[in-house]
C-alpha cells in the first residue's frame, strides 16, 4: 500500500537522492538477504550480520523485508540498515518479546541467553497489529568525512519510509544500546519514543549488563515525521 504524506514519498525520495547524491553517495536496495549477507561479511568487518536478519534462521523474502546499503564514491560501504515485518500473532510487542527476545541479540559472541532477560517498557504494552522491526545499523568509523553532518537523519529516514510505502505499519521499532542512546542517536534517526530498560544482555564469563532501548514510532508518527522538511533536519543535524 502506498502511503500518501504531506510531503509524499516520491519528494521525499527525490529530496534524500539529491543530497546523497551530491555528497557522492550511491544507495542499493534489496531484498535477497544471501546477498545481504555477502556486503556484510565483506564490508562490515567490525559488527558480524545481525540474527534478526540471518537468512539461515528466518525466511527473509520481497514480501516480509529488504536492506538498504550505502556506498562512497570510492566503492566503500559505509551505511548498513534492514528492515521486516514481525508476526505478532495477535499479541503486543511486550506479550511478544518475553518469549522471543533471545531472537534479537546483539551483533555479539558470546551471549549468555540464560542469564540475559527482556523487561517490557510502558511503551511496548501498546505496540500491535503489523509492525515492522528496523534494525542491524551501522554507519562507518572510518567515514569521518560523512559522520556528524546529517547524513545518518538521511540514511535513516530513508530506510523508514521505505517500510511505510511498503508496508504502512501501525509501529516501527528497534533496540538502541545504551550507550549509542545516550548520545542522542536516536533523535537524529528520527524516533520519538526511546525508553531504557527493556533488555538486558551478558556475555559468557562478563557479570556487567549491556542494556538495550525500545526506540519505537507509531503510524502518526512517522506521517508527522515526514511533514518535516528533510533538507532543514540535515542543516540542524549539522
Amino acid at each position: 500500500m502506498t502511503v500518501q504524506f504531506v510531503n509524499d514519498g516520491a519528494q521525499f525520495f527525490a529530496a534524500s537522492n539529491d543530497i546523497l547524491h551530491s555528497a557522492g553517495i550511491r544507495i542499493e536496495v534489496g531484498t535477497d538477504f544471501d546477498i545481504y549477507a555477502k556486503i556484510v561479511a565483506k564490508g562490515r568487518l567490525v559488527q558480524g550480520l545481525g540474527a534478526p536478519f540471518d537468512p539461515q534462521l528466518h525466511d527473509l523474502n520481497e514480501t516480509n523485508a529488504f536492506w538498504l546499503v550505502a556506498y562512497n564514491s570510492e566503492g566503500v560501504l559505509i551505511h548498513t540498515q534492514a528492515a521486516k515485518m514481525v508476526k505478532m500473532e495477535g499479541k503486543t510487542l511486550s506479550q511478544y518479546m518475553m518469549g522471543r527476545f533471545r531472537e534479537f541479540p546483539p551483533a555479539l559472541p558470546d551471549i549468555d541467553f540464560v542469564r540475559s532477560r527482556y523487561r517490557a517498557t510502558p511503551g511496548a504494552h501498546g505496540i500491535s497489529g503489523d509492525v515492522v522491526y528496523h534494525g542491524d545499523i551501522w554507519v562507518s568509523q572510518e567515514a569521518g568525512e560523512y559522520r556528524g553532518v546529517g547524513l545518518s537523519t538521511v540514511f535513516a529516514r530513508y530506510g523508514l519510509m521505505l517500510a511505510m510505502e511498503k508496508w504502512n505499519p501501525d509501529f516501527i521499532f528497534g533496540f538502541m544500546a545504551r550507550t549509542v542512546a545516550f548520545k542522542g542517536f536516536a533523535e537524529r534517526m528520527g524516533y520519538f519514543h526511546n525508553e531504557p530498560g527493556s533488555l538486558r544482555w551478558y556475555r559468557h564469563g562478563n557479570d556487567t549488563a549491556m542494556e538495550g532501548f525500545l526506540s519505537y514510532l507509531s503510524n502518526a508518527d512517522v506521517r508527522f515525521l515526514f511533514e518535516m522538511p528533510l533538507y532543514e533536519l540535515v542543516k540542524q543535524a549539522a
